[in-house]
């Protein structure tokens, strides 16, 4: 059962992450104006609803997750989103590629793993 809540929790990494992605594409050339006006855009962007509609489930489904792993196992799986969106910023949104960010997510995923092998 561990391996499933393990498996279900990097699922919602994963949506999380999607959701990101989705908020920032529906949010990369909003009207310049005021605050008023960003967030009429984003109210009127499909992929900003998106993203919200990612969150949620990821949400609900995180909660399962909490019901079956000790918190200091599952949260900080959830810093793995760091990694899947620096990639998906760089591959997708030609976000700027820094080795220094690299090194930043490979201790991160040590970190992680670190903590899975104690689990």
């Amino acid at each position: 059962m561990k391996s499933v809540a393990l498996g279900l929790a990097l699922f919602c990494v994963l949506l999380s992450s999607a959701a990101q992605i989705a908020m920032k594409r529906g949010m990369s050339a909003p009207p310049g104006g005021d605050l008023g006006t960003t967030y009429g855009h984003a109210l009127s962007s499909p992929l900003v609803w998106l993203g919200l509609l990612l969150y949620g489930a990821s949400a609900v489904l995180w909660l399962w997750v909490l019901s079956r792993l000790d918190v200091s196992v599952a949260y900080p799986l959830v810093s793995l989103g760091f990694v899947v969106t620096l990639g998906v910023g760089v591959v997708w949104l030609g976000e700027p590629f820094s080795w220094l960010r690299v090194a930043a997510c490979t201790l991160i995923v040590i970190g992680v793993s670190l903590l899975a092998l104690d689990s």
